[in-house]
């Protein structure tokens, strides 16, 4: 189990071009002109409908990586004594954000936010077994 954690860090970085490489390039291909390959950006800022929500949930995996992986190394680092509780947090956190992505995609608002939810609260507890260290 002590490598859960390390591993959850590469399955949310995977996370982050899952929506990217599939849906975001699949709604690109099928825009006039196919995929812009000199100005993707811009075409995708003209997304709509579920290219443009995979397009959100890929910015949002970008935004949620670093915090996660943040408080993993930390909490790993402070709290030796936790080690049986931390990967059960990653893992939670790698499937609520995979549940994430797809209830962005789908158009679940609820589903998606209610996951977003959860993933921060997994990486806010990351973080505060980081900072309480072997004290809990």
């Amino acid at each position: 189990m002590q490598y859960v954690p390390f591993l959850a860090i590469l399955a949310a970085y995977a996370l982050i071009y899952v929506p990217r490489m599939g849906p975001v390039s699949k709604a690109m291909n099928a825009m006039p002109g196919g995929y812009n390959n000199r100005d993707p950006r811009t075409q995708v800022a003209a997304l709509e409908g579920a290219g443009r929500r995979a397009a959100n949930a890929h910015q949002n995996a970008i935004e949620a990586f670093a915090p996660f992986a943040a408080g993993v190394i930390v909490a790993m680092l402070r709290t030796p004594v936790h080690h049986d509780l931390i990967p059960l947090i990653c893992i939670g956190f790698v499937v609520v954000r995979t549940v994430y992505m797809f209830a962005y995609i789908a158009d679940k608002p609820s589903l998606r936010s209610g996951m977003w939810t959860l993933g921060t609260v997994a990486t806010g507890a990351l973080m505060v077994l980081g900072v309480i260290g072997p004290k809990l």
